[in-house]
């Protein structure tokens, strides 16, 4: 495929393949993008801002309505095409999509709900005579960057709510899964959008993303990705507004009141769905002492029954990594931690880019894997004595994105609710669980700010303030 700028379908010489992580086969190849490329697109962008701002609502919401519906024709080739150049099953890419049509679609309904109110002005003294509102105006150019892990949805949050706020927007997607944020942008544009509102920019981070987050027409980065890109984002931006969600190390609570059944179902999911590579999947799992055992033993049984392999086979449970490189990453940190004394309990092998699910216990706190991101297919069981303890291992590390908690116990639900540093907490759910409406980040090194539709477009718009003096 081609990149786009503008509404221009670019190629170059130079190219970037496409792979699949499954068997390395090409999937396809894209232009392999530099900084020139960048500065065009948003030269382009400040045509597409004016041309956004001024665009009536209802055109907006014509737009996103129609680019749905074209998604929703497209349904099986976007989850094909999610499926074949990243990690997810064809089962996991086909609830991507429809994830991200509902994205899009909430996106339009909330360009209409883009409110302002009245400000009583004249509750200062001398100000008797004054009256006025404020309403919300876009705030320019957005540059975003997305992850591998969810291609289509993800790129749906950046685009949905940047156009239904009346901005213009520049993508770099990852580039190991341009593919849908391309095919994205398609519908995009086979619904009408204005060809300069956006633009899609394929390349090298290293080689395209500076060009992006220090020009100053840019006003706003929206980032998702790893802690160590976002801080070197931070640093370079300058005087812009910053979005970012940058992953976890997500824990869940189970106390011995809950359906253990449940929650063990539950936590193998968020733990392993689509290869652990999931910035809110379940890492770190705490067990009151007395149901400790039944609890593992009956999550190793489940964990054992997934079949990993290649992601288009409709019986498939698991996927591969995104790259051999990342699959010997996640093997060197489960060696490490057996170094240190944890005990692998299944998997903690692999073939390739095939990691098996792995489940440790006695994971001591000096491995990597019990205070980082691990983002793979493998989590740490732990035992508790007290809600208390398990609360405060769970906030023993840098990151706080989600929480859960298993217990039919309001009271100890709502102290987890309290006192988990988190940025949404789950109860008797794992930590994998999100709408695409709802408040969406984390505190510490998770993150800055909020995605969610409605909170994205707070972020991508500004109060201005209107005062008559009568």
């Amino acid at each position: 495929m081609k990149m786009i700028i503008g509404g221009n379908w670019i190629d170059k010489e130079e190219k970037i393949d496409v792979r699949n992580p499954y068997d390395n086969s090409l999937v396809d190849t894209v232009p392999r993008g530099r900084a020139e490329d960048v500065k065009h697109a948003i030269e382009i962008a400040v045509k597409g801002y004016e041309i956004n701002r001024n665009l009536p609502v209802h055109e907006r919401i014509s737009i996103l309505k129609k680019t749905a519906k074209l998604m929703q024709e497209r349904f099986e080739d976007l989850a094909k095409t999610i499926a074949t150049e990243g990690s997810k099953t064809i089962r996991e890419a086909r609830k991507e999509v429809g994830r991200a049509i509902n994205t899009i679609t909430i996106s339009a309904e909330e360009a209409r709900r883009i409110n302002g109110e009245t400000i009583p002005f004249d509750s200062a003294e001398g100000s008797e005579n004054r009256v006025g509102y404020y309403y919300r105006f876009p705030i320019g150019i957005i540059g975003a960057i997305t992850p591998f892990n969810d291609p289509l949805n993800l790129v749906a949050h950046k685009l949905g709510p940047a156009i239904a706020g009346g901005n213009s927007i520049v993508l770099k997607p990852a580039t190991v899964t341009p593919l849908s944020a391309l095919k994205l942008g398609e519908c995009l544009l086979d619904a009408g959008l204005p060809p300069e509102i956006l633009s899609i920019v394929t390349g090298y981070g290293s080689e395209i993303g500076d060009a992006l987050v220090t020009d100053e027409r840019i006003r706003m980065i929206s980032f998702t990705g790893g802690v160590e890109a976002g801080e070197e984002i931070a640093k370079k931006a300058g005087l812009k507004k910053i979005g970012m969600e940058l992953g976890s190390n997500s824990p869940v609570i189970v106390l011995d009141d809950c359906n253990i059944d449940e929650a063990v179902e539950s936590c193998v999911s968020g733990a392993f769905w689509a290869v652990g590579q999931n910035c809110i999947g379940v890492q770190r799992i705490y067990i009151q002492k007395n149901i400790y055992e039944s609890f593992r033993d009956k999550f190793v049984e489940r964990t054992k029954k997934y079949k990993t392999g290649y992601q288009l086979d409709e019986d498939t449970d698991m996927g591969p990594m995104i790259t051999e490189k990342e699959a010997i990453r996640v093997i060197d940190w489960i060696n490490d931690a057996k170094e240190k004394g944890a005990v692998v309990l299944t998997g903690g092998t692999r073939q390739g880019t095939l990691v098996q699910p792995t489940v440790l216990e006695n994971v001591p706190p000096e491995a990597k894997i019990d205070c980082q991101e691990i983002f793979g297919p493998v989590v740490s069981l732990y035992k508790v004595d007290t809600l208390e303890e398990a609360v405060k291992k769970s906030n023993a590390v840098n990151y706080g994105l989600h929480g859960a908690i298993f217990t039919n116990n309001l009271n100890n639900a709502f102290y987890a609710i309290k006192n988990m540093d988190v940025g949404g907490i789950m109860v008797n759910d794992s930590t994998d669980y999100r709408v695409d409406l709802m408040p969406f980040g984390g505190v510490k090194k998770s993150g800055l700010g909020r995605e969610g539709i409605r909170y994205a477009l707070e972020e991508m718009t500004e109060p201005k303030v209107v005062c008559f003096n009568l």
